[in-house]
């Protein structure tokens, strides 16, 4: 029964946040106007600037903010205990990540949806233009390089997954054309295409590799990594209508399915199946693990608040939202979203995991989690952590009559799925990073939209591959991401605290007390990981780490000059 409390007091408090909070941080802070020019209409050009209905940008905003974030990140950070990871979410969601979704829309809105590496120049100095390309620049290589080898991963656990995963390519090419081309009405392809996906899913279990092969010397991971870096290319170039749109909006369906099946899941599994939190409340001293402050608020990102949702809300949401109205449902509803998603997340491994005896381990009950959780060693890796959710979650359904195999493919799917989306949105917005620097360096040749996304494919190629022919040589940068990540939603908050203040009065504190907060736990965390990395001897992260912490030295002390600066309110900068 506490679980199924847990739930529904969460879920309420985000759809009362939603009401409330979300309303006034829209009307008194940033004072949306439904009659405001916004760049998808002032710059329509049909590809990626393109005015798009409510659902259908809420759809590719969510999908492409959560990839694995919200599971993986809740699925670590819970070995320090279930309620402190529950406590960041819940708050961390509704004051903290929710606005800095919704301010980095709205500032890139009103900036020709610039990024916010160039809404930061506007606003602070051209200076900290390079200082934030590079963090951005930095924070998306590892992304889209990291997210190829996820993908890998999920489809070499989950092989079940491939074939519905692929499948939604042309499902996803049928829905845009259907409305784009057609004018066919939302509703019924939106059903059609729902259905097909569906029964691709289905088929998974008996359409699908025993593995994928490797070719010559390039191991399966690393083939895997090459196939999904052309996809990515490909995907990023087209027009946003034709596949990256359909594509994000089926599997915001596919999320909203997943999540009433896993709401149904609990409230059945808690009432008849004896659902009970297995894991402990406070764990504050797991073994090998570092201190719960401040790394509990740079593990769970996505979910409570992430620095790489500031570049997709004004990165590509910006230049398709068709009203400013529109923004606080996209960007602090999306949010919220992605924290509901977290709440499961936490349920799936912290009580789901042992509901029913594993196929793979034979454990049950508080067995179960000491079994992925025993250490930090064991609590990090992307396997176990995927595997706890999908099997608490598979265990869940059960008790809704669906079949522990088709639970794991249904959930399997889900997460590779937002995975992809999240690597499709991550190129095409490294592209716009790569132009927009470009463009301020008269490098004209980088400019276009092929040699840019080439160039992020390419860069993304080589960090993959780094280390060898397996594609993982991102691993080698992820310890440094978490921090990184956050540094850049701290430094997101920085910017539109400045945005706030030129507009006069005390609006800034929304964004500014947060920012104080995320800029202390990270600063703290890239400093503590300074040492470690150090102590380890690792000369690579030391460096790359501390040029980290020097250009966000560099960064904040120019923002908080210019914060500071006498007649800053009422400047001469647009609204």
């Amino acid at each position: 029964m506490g679980t199924i409390l847990l739930m529904l007091i969460s879920f309420i408090g985000y759809i009362v946040a939603y009401k409330t909070y979300g309303r006034y941080i829209g009307r008194k802070i940033f004072n949306v106007s439904g009659s405001a020019e916004v760049p998808s209409q002032t710059k329509k050009d049909g590809i990626d600037y393109v005015p798009t209905k409510r659902w259908v940008i809420f759809g590719h905003h969510f999908t492409s903010i959560a990839g694995t974030g919200p599971i993986v990140g809740p699925a670590i950070g819970i070995i320090w205990g279930w309620v402190p990871a529950m406590i960041w979410i819940f708050f961390g969601s509704i004051f903290m990540g929710a606005v800095h979704d919704f301010g980095s829309l709205i500032i890139s809105l009103r900036n020709e949806g610039k990024s916010i590496s160039e809404v930061a120049a506007r606003y602070i100095g051209p200076r900290v233009r390079y200082i934030f390309f590079f963090i951005v620049f930095f924070e998306l290589l590892i992304v889209i390089a990291v997210f190829c080898l996820v993908i890998a991963i999920i489809f070499d656990e989950y092989p079940q997954s491939i074939f519905p995963v692929w499948m939604e390519i042309p499902i996803a090419l049928g829905l845009g054309y259907a409305i784009y081309k057609r004018s066919a009405g939302i509703a019924v392809s939106t059903v059609i295409a729902v259905v097909l996906m569906y029964i691709t899913v289905a088929a998974g279990h008996f359409i699908y590799p025993e593995s994928m092969p490797g070719l010559g010397s390039i191991p399966p991971e690393g083939v895997w990594a090459i196939i999904l870096l052309i996809y990515a290319f490909i995907a990023s170039t087209l027009p946003v209508t034709t596949l990256l749109q359909p594509r994000d909006y089926i599997n915001a369906w596919q999320l909203i399915i997943a999540m009433i099946l896993l709401f149904f899941g609990v409230l059945a599994s808690g009432l008849f199946g004896g659902l009970e939190i297995v894991a402990p409340a406070f764990n504050p001293g797991p073994a090998g693990a570092p201190p719960i402050w401040p790394f509990l608020f740079v593990t769970i990102a996505c979910g409570a608040i992430s620095g790489f949702h500031s570049l997709v809300s004004s990165g590509t949401s910006s230049k398709q939202i068709s009203s400013e109205n529109d923004a606080r449902f996209v960007g602090y509803g999306s949010m919220l979203t992605e924290a509901a998603l977290a709440t499961l997340a936490v349920i799936a491994v912290a009580a789901g995991i042992g509901l029913l005896k594993s196929e793979t381990t034979g454990l049950a009950g508080i067995e179960a989690w000491n079994h992925h959780y025993s250490s930090w060693a064991a609590a990090i890796g992307l396997k176990a952590k995927m595997g706890a959710f999908v099997e608490g979650s598979a265990n869940m359904l059960t008790f809704i009559g669906i079949p522990f195999f088709l639970g794991k493919i249904i959930i399997g799917v889900f997460v590779a799925s937002f995975a992809g989306t999240t690597l499709d949105s991550a190129t095409r917005i490294q592209r716009y990073i790569v132009t927009e620097l470009s463009s301020g360096l008269k490098m004209k040749v980088m400019t276009g939209k092929y040699a840019a996304t080439a160039f992020a494919v390419i860069t993304a190629a080589a960090l993959a591959f780094a280390t060898g022919a397996d594609g993982k040589g991102a691993l080698t940068l992820w310890p440094m991401f978490g921090a990184v990540n956050q540094l850049l939603a701290a430094l997101a908050l920085l910017v539109l605290s400045i945005y706030l203040k030129k507009r006069g009065g005390l609006k800034f504190l929304v964004t500014a007390i947060p920012c104080v907060f995320m800029l202390i736990m990270t600063v703290w965390s890239v400093i503590f990981n300074q040492i470690d990395f150090a102590h380890k001897s690792n000369i690579l992260l030391s460096v790359i780490n501390g040029i980290m912490i020097l250009l966000a030295v560099w960064m904040i002390i120019e923002g908080i000059i210019v914060f500071i600066k006498p007649g800053m309110e009422n400047g001469t900068q647009n609204p």
